[in-house]
């Protein structure tokens, strides 16, 4: 008992950072230990999202993808030896899971009018919502605009919210110390594209 106590408090990956981090808990979660699967989630979960996102997912079905990816690497966590393919293989499973998920959506259900004079509307004003269309629109058509490493990036370190950049320098193959200036530069080139579009969201 005190050994399992002594485990939990002071896990084999405490300290440790990148590929080293991710090894350490995939060894111990192929022996059972919750823990490390639970560590393997927390920090890999941002990515499998941003992926899943990225593919056009409303936030349900990106959520339903993002536990399919989970549960289908603890089925699989034996056959994935090393630890630096272990992005990698999330992406293309989540690419995978979020084109057959996206194959999938049910037809929307039509509204009449008589129930939509009953239903209380829980969307912004029009007026507000044509706002928020055209801003979303011309950032979309900007972002487009970029080189595909431009928008792999800015997805990774933008969308994707608390990655961290060591990550992104793994999943994309550049130095560390490189993702903050690029990253800087890609948003500057975008901001130039919605300026040529008329100004900046």
């Amino acid at each position: 008992m005190t050994d399992a106590r002594t485990a939990e408090a002071d896990p084999p990956w405490e300290g440790l950072h990148g590929h080293e981090l991710y090894a350490a808990c995939m060894h111990e979660a192929r022996a059972g230990n919750r823990l490390a699967m639970n560590r393997l989630v927390t920090e890999l979960t941002p990515l499998v999202w941003q992926v899943a996102r990225g593919n056009g997912l409303d936030r349900h079905t990106a959520e339903d993808v993002v536990q399919t990816v989970w549960l289908a690497l603890f089925r699989h966590l034996d056959r994935l030896a090393d630890p630096r393919a272990l992005a990698a293989w999330l992406i293309t499973t989540a690419r995978r899971e979020s084109q057959r998920a996206g194959g999938r959506k049910p037809p929307p259900v039509p509204l009449t009018d008589e129930l939509a004079e009953t239903v209380p509307s829980t969307q912004p004003a029009p007026e507000a919502e044509v706002l928020r269309a055209e801003r979303d629109r011309r950032l979309w058509a900007a972002f487009a605009q970029l080189p595909q490493r431009c928008q792999e990036l800015l997805r990774l370190t933008v969308l994707a919210g608390r990655v961290e950049y060591r990550l992104v320098a793994d999943v994309l193959r550049m130095p560390h110390g490189s993702i903050g200036p690029t990253r800087g530069r890609c948003l500057q080139r975008m901001r130039g594209l919605l300026d040529a579009q008329g100004g900046s969201a």
